[in-house]
C-alpha cells in the first residue's frame, strides 16, 4: 500500500492507497510547527480509521511546496514506516518531460497534477487547481509539461478584499443566485465567485488558441465541484488529482528498481 502526503500552504492532505483505489482521504492544517511525532500520530489515525495496520504500508509518496513541513514528513516516515520516503519534484523519471525554464521551480503539487492528468486522460490536457493559488497546467499530447499560469485563489482574493477594505465583511463563497447583487454580501459573491469562473474560461480559450487544440480540462482543488457545476469548459472534476500523481509517480518509480 502506498501512503501519499500532500503538503500544500493552507492544508496537508493525507491518502492510502491499495493498488490504484484510494481507500481513504483526510485533510489537516498545515501548521509549520508540527513535529514528525505529531504527524506520526495523524496518520497512524488515519491508517487506523482505514483499517490498515502500519506494516502494510510499503511506500510513502510526499509532494510540498512548504519545505519546513517536508523535512518533518521525511523524518516521520523513516522513524514510523521505516521507509525513505519518495520527494515528488523535477529530478525524478516523471514520465513527462518538464519543458519549465527552470524545471526545479515548478510546484511538486502542480508536477503531480501534470502526471495524474496525462497518465489517465492523455494530451493535451490543462488541469486547473483551485487552491490558495489558482493553477493552470498544460501537457502536451506528447507529454510535455509546457508551463501554466498562476493567479490568484478565490479564497485568497476574498481575503484581500476583506482585508484591505474596511468595510466589506468576511463571505461565504458560494454562486449567488444572480449576478447583480441585492447587497454587499452577494455583490462581492458575484464579483469573486462569477469573475474567478469567467476568468478561468477566458483563460481556457487563451490556452486552447494558444496549443490550436482543444484539451480536456480538468478541475481539482478546494473550489473545483463548484467550479465544475458552473462551468461550461470543465470535462472532468478529479478532487484527489494531486494524490493520484504521487501514487503514480511512486509505482512508477517502483518499476523501473524492479527491472535493475
Amino acid at each position: 500500500m502506498i501512503l501519499a502526503i500532500d503538503i500544500g500552504n493552507t492544508h496537508t492532505v493525507v491518502g492510502i492507497y491499495n493498488g490504484g483505489k484510494l481507500l481513504g482521504d483526510w485533510r489537516v492544517t498545515s501548521f509549520v510547527t508540527r513535529t514528525e511525532d505529531e504527524f506520526g500520530m495523524l496518520v497512524k489515525q488515519f491508517c487506523d480509521d482505514a483499517k490498515v495496520p502500519l506494516k502494510k504500508i510499503a511506500s510513502v509518496g510526499i509532494a510540498s511546496v512548504v519545505p519546513n513541513l517536508t523535512d518533518v514528513c521525511v523524518r516521520m516516515s523513516r522513524k514510523y514506516f521505516r521507509i525513505e520516503p519518495v520527494v515528488v519534484s523535477s529530478d525524478l523519471d516523471l514520465g513527462i518531460t518538464v519543458l519549465y525554464d527552470d524545471p526545479r521551480s515548478v510546484g511538486a503539487d502542480r508536477l503531480c497534477n501534470a502526471v495524474a492528468g496525462f497518465v489517465k486522460h492523455k494530451g493535451p490536457v490543462v488541469i486547473v487547481d483551485f487552491g490558495t493559488a489558482t493553477t493552470f497546467d498544460v501537457v502536451s499530447k506528447n507529454g510535455e509539461y509546457l508551463g501554466g499560469v498562476i493567479t490568484a485563489g478565490v479564497e485568497t482574493t476574498s481575503g484581500e478584499l476583506h482585508r484591505r477594505a474596511a468595510k466589506l465583511p468576511k463571505i461565504d463563497l458560494k454562486f449567488p443566485e444572480r449576478v447583480i447583487g441585492k447587497n454587499t454580501v452577494e455583490s462581492m459573491q458575484a464579483g469573486i465567485m462569477y469573475g474567478a469562473l469567467d476568468s478561468m474560461e477566458t483563460m481556457i480559450r487563451r490556452i486552447s488558441k494558444e496549443l490550436d487544440d482543444y484539451p480536456t480540462v480538468i478541475a481539482t482543488g478546494g473550489f473545483s465541484e463548484m467550479m465544475k457545476r458552473q462551468s461550461k469548459v470543465i470535462h472532468k472534476h478529479e478532487p484527489a488529482l494531486v494524490l493520484d500523481g504521487i501514487r503514480l509517480i511512486v509505482e512508477r518509480l517502483e518499476r523501473k528498481k524492479k527491472k535493475r
